[in-house]
C-alpha cells in the first residue's frame, strides 16, 4: 500500500471512529432528548434521552414530524412551525412549555432548537429537550406559598386595624344605647318619641352586632370554647339552615363518622357555618345545590410553608353557583368587602368565618372556579385531652 493510500485509509478510520464516538456520546446522555430534524421538521436521529423522556423507541419516532410532541392546543396555534421559523431566522429558538409523552402524560420542557447550515443551505435543525417538570412544580409551590403568606400578612394587618376601630366604636355604641334606654324610660307618654327611640335602639343594636363581627375578624371577640361534636352541632342547626334557604336550593349533608371533638365557641361555629350557607344561597338566586361535608384532613399552615401539616377537623360548605371572579378572590375575607348590591349584605359574613377560625387556632380558606361554584373550608384543631 502506498503512503498516500495508507494516509487516506487512516483518515477514513479516524472519521469512522469519530462518528462512532459521537453516537456513543449522544446515546450516553439520558437527561436530555437530543435529535436531528430535517428542514421540514421530521426526526432523523433519536438518542436514549429522547426514549427515556418521551417514551418512544428510535424505530417508532424516526421519520415522524416533531409536532407530535406538542399539545393539541400548541399544534392548533402553529407553535411547532413557528419555533423552526424563529430558529432559522434568528439563529436559535429557546422556550419552556408543556409537551406530551407517548403514554399521553404531559411534562414541562425546556427546549432549544439550532439551525444547521452547510455551505449556506439549511440542512436541518438540532433540537435539545429537557424535562424540568420537577423544577416547575417546585417553583409553582413556592409561588403559591409566597402568595398565601402575603395574603395572610395582609389580612393580619387589616385585622389589627379593624380590632382597634371596633373597640372604639363598641365603646361609643354602649354610651348611645345606655342613653337611649334612659330616654325610653322617660318618654313613655309620647308615642311618637317612643317609636323614634325604639328605631334608634334597633339601629344601635344593629351597629353593635356589626361591631361584634368586626371583633371576631380582628380576633378580639371573647370566645367561650367548649367541647364540641362538629357533626352534632351541624345537625342541631340543620332546620335553621333549611329555613334560611329558599325552596329552589337543594341541601346535601355528608358528615364523616367518628370525627374527634374540637374545642371552640359553639355559637360562633354555628354562625360561621350559617354565614357560609347564606353566602352560597345569595350567589344562586335561580337555585342550585349546597353541600355541607365534614372530614379529617392534614392541613398546611398558610403563614408558614415550612411547618408540617396538622390534622384538623374540617367543614366544607360548597355550592355549584356562578363562582367568584379570580381577580377578587383574595379579597373575600376582608371586612365590608362584598359583591352584593347596596343593602344586600354587610360584607362581614366571610370575615367572621376567617376571624373565628384563626382565633380558634385553625384556618379558613376559599376556592372558587368561575362558572363552577365556590367552596369555603373551615378547619379547626382537634381537642387536646388535658391530663392531671
Amino acid at each position: 500500500m502506498h503512503v498516500t493510500e495508507q494516509a487516506d485509509h487512516d483518515k477514513g478510520n479516524d472519521l469512522l471512529d469519530e462518528a462512532q464516538q459521537f453516537r456513543l456520546l449522544l446515546n450516553g446522555v439520558t437527561d436530555y432528548a437530543i435529535y436531528l430534524l430535517d428542514p421540514d421538521g421530521r426526526v432523523k436521529t433519536w438518542n436514549q434521552g429522547g426514549e427515556r423522556i418521551k417514551g418512544y423507541s428510535r424505530d417508532e419516532i424516526v421519520g415522524s414530524h416533531f409536532s407530535r410532541f406538542y399539545t393539541p392546543e400548541d399544534v392548533a396555534a402553529g407553535a411547532p412551525q413557528r419555533s423552526l421559523n424563529i430558529a432559522r431566522e434568528q439563529g436559535r429558538f429557546s422556550a419552556e412549555g408543556w409537551r406530551i409523552r407517548k403514554d399521553g402524560s404531559r411534562f414541562f420542557a425546556s427546549v432549544v432548537i439550532d439551525p444547521i447550515w452547510a455551505e449556506g443551505e439549511l440542512i436541518g435543525y438540532a433540537k435539545v429537550t429537557r424535562d424540568i417538570t420537577e423544577r416547575f412544580e417546585s417553583q409553582r409551590r413556592l409561588e403559591d406559598a409566597q402568595t398565601s403568606l402575603l395574603q395572610a400578612q395582609k389580612l393580619e394587618a387589616v385585622g389589627r386595624l379593624t380590632l382597634g376601630l371596633a373597640h372604639d366604636f363598641n365603646n361609643l355604641l354602649a354610651v348611645v344605647i345606655n342613653a337611649l334606654d334612659l330616654i325610653a324610660i322617660r318618654v313613655t307618654d309620647d308615642p311618637r318619641a317612643t317609636r323614634n327611640v325604639e328605631a334608634a335602639l334597633r339601629a344601635a343594636e344593629r351597629g353593635a352586632l356589626l361591631t361584634r363581627q368586626l371583633l371576631t375578624f380582628g380576633r378580639g371577640q371573647n370566645l367561650v370554647p367548649q367541647r364540641l361534636d362538629v357533626n352534632q352541632s351541624i345537625r342541631n342547626i340543620q332546620d335553621l339552615i333549611r329555613r334560611s334557604c329558599s325552596d329552589n336550593i337543594r341541601l346535601n349533608f355528608d358528615l364523616a363518622a367518628d370525627l374527634p371533638e374540637v374545642e371552640v365557641d359553639k355559637p360562633q361555629f354555628e354562625a360561621a357555618v350559617l354565614n357560609a350557607v347564606v353566602n352560597s344561597r345569595d350567589a344562586m338566586p335561580e337555585g342550585g345545590d349546597i353541600s355541607i361535608t365534614t372530614s379529617l384532613q392534614h392541613v398546611l399552615d398558610a403563614t408558614d410553608p415550612h411547618a408540617p401539616a396538622k390534622e384538623m377537623v374540617c367543614v366544607c360548605i360548597a355550592d355549584n353557583g356562578p363562582g367568584i371572579p379570580l381577580e377578587i378572590q383574595e379579597r373575600v375575607f376582608e371586612p365590608f368587602f362584598t359583591t352584593k348590591g347596596v343593602g344586600k349584605g354587610s360584607g362581614l359574613g366571610l370575615s367572621q368565618i376567617f376571624g373565628f377560625a384563626k382565633q380558634s387556632g385553625g384556618q379558613a380558606s376559599l376556592k372558587s372556579t368561575p362558572g363552577q361554584g365556590t367552596s369555603v373550608l373551615i378547619c379547626l384543631p382537634m381537642r387536646v385531652e388535658h391530663r392531671d
